[in-house]
């Protein structure tokens, strides 16, 4: 799932007057070519999960999507040409198809896509039709990530999916076989009872589904989930060893890594995902979707009834927004720079009034930052404790 790091969230106490807030999305004039969509049903929630979801519902589907294309067209002037769409959730393809057609009309309506703009929508094994996927195809999406997280049918029940290796397999057949050409495929590693061997099995079979991109989660264990305070992960050493053979096993098979967590074949990159971690703007659109659009930060209202009650209100659903101090951008430059292999130039520090080199010299010591030229960037050890890493890294440059 894609969504803005708990890291640049903001806290309720830096919330503006709703009135405020509508009236600089109106009243504001950038160009932005990112666009993020949340459409939050899912057919279950698992017991791992906390981002905004709720069971799908078709009247509520219905109802939520005449709510969002409002929203869509009330941040249209927002846009340049847009370069980048990510319809995330939640399970979108469970979206009736009347509702996904009004929603791309209204995309096609409201916004100028580029030509070469890369369309992503996130689904489930088992959660979407040949008939789906025809209407998907013909309105433009052209890269789809399937969230699999495991091919252990054992570990899958544990983290509460809907689904089973073979069904995953299944659905990733039909969709290579349907004409998607970039196929992303979520994995999940450090589950509660997950061991070495059963993760090298999940990423082999991963490997004959022939995905274009693959993304490599640690489990994250969240509080207010049934998971919280219920379950054990395995061993830090053991998740680290799990870590470190992925990149070993996505090097091997020609996917190269370019962030913490995500491996791709030439070509197949997710440009959305980047956009993010280089910082770019974006809306978001739908309860609970995060923009940022200039220096400032917001999120959406995360609750479906009063996120549909703003829009017929005509009133801009956002309830955080808050603009970044220097300090907080420059916490952002460190922490989503340093996710992705491309890694942080100096001078870009420089112009931040931060000695980088300074700050590094222990962490590069250790083996866990390295220099390729101009750049600053994490080796294959520093991604394996990046946390630790950036929170050293942090405190050496007293932020």
């Amino acid at each position: 799932m894609t969504t803005i790091p708990r890291q640049m969230q903001r806290s309720g106490a830096q919330r503006r007057a709703r009135e405020s807030t509508a009236a600089r999305i109106t009243g504001s004039s950038r160009a932005v070519s990112s666009l993020y969509i949340h459409v939050p049903f899912c057919v279950k929630k698992c017991n791992y999960c906390d981002f905004f979801s709720v069971p799908f519902d078709e009247s509520t589907a219905f109802a939520y999507t005449d709510a969002l294309c409002r929203e869509l067209k009330m941040k249209a002037h927002l846009a340049g040409s847009i370069e980048t769409v990510y319809i995330g959730g939640g399970t979108p393809s469970l979206l009736p198809h009347a509702c996904l057609s009004r929603l791309f009309r209204t995309l096609q309506r409201s916004y100028t896509l580029s030509e070469t703009a890369e369309v992503t929508i996130e689904t489930n094994p088992g959660t979407i039709s040949g008939a789906t996927i025809d209407l998907l195809l013909s309105r433009g999406v052209n890269r789809i990530s399937v969230g699999v997280q495991s091919f252990d049918d054992a570990e899958l029940r544990l983290l509460g999916r809907i689904h089973t290796a073979d069904d995953a397999t299944r659905t990733l057949s039909f969709l290579r076989k349907s004409g998607f050409n970039t196929i992303s495929l979520d994995l999940m590693f450090g589950i509660p009872g997950q061991t070495l061997d059963s993760w090298r099995t999940s990423l082999a079979r991963c490997l004959e589904c022939a995905p274009t991109h693959l993304s490599c989660y640690e489990l994250t264990l969240e509080e207010g989930t049934p998971f919280w305070n219920s379950v054990q992960k395995p061993p830090e050493d053991a998740i680290v060893d799990m870590y470190v053979h992925a990149c070993d096993f996505c090097e091997h098979y020609g996917y190269g890594q370019y962030e913490i967590s995500n491996f791709a074949l030439s070509g197949h990159r997710c440009v959305h995902n980047l956009n993010y971690w280089r910082r770019g703007e974006y809306i978001g659109a739908g309860a609970g979707a995060h923009s940022f659009v200039g220096d400032t930060r917001s999120r959406n209202v995360r609750d479906i009834r009063s996120y549909i009650r703003h829009l017929a209100e005509g009133v801009a659903p956002e309830v955080d927004s808050a603009m970044l101090s220097p300090v907080e951008s420059a916490r952002e430059f460190l922490f989503l720079g340093l996710r992705t292999t491309d890694g942080i130039r100096i001078r870009d520090a420089d112009a931040l009034g931060l000695d980088l080199l300074r700050a590094a010299e222990e962490l590069r010591e250790g083996g866990f930052l390295e220099m390729r030229g101009t750049v600053l960037r994490m080796t294959r050890r520093g991604f394996a404790v990046s946390t630790a890493v950036l929170v050293h890294l942090l405190q050496n440059l007293g932020l």
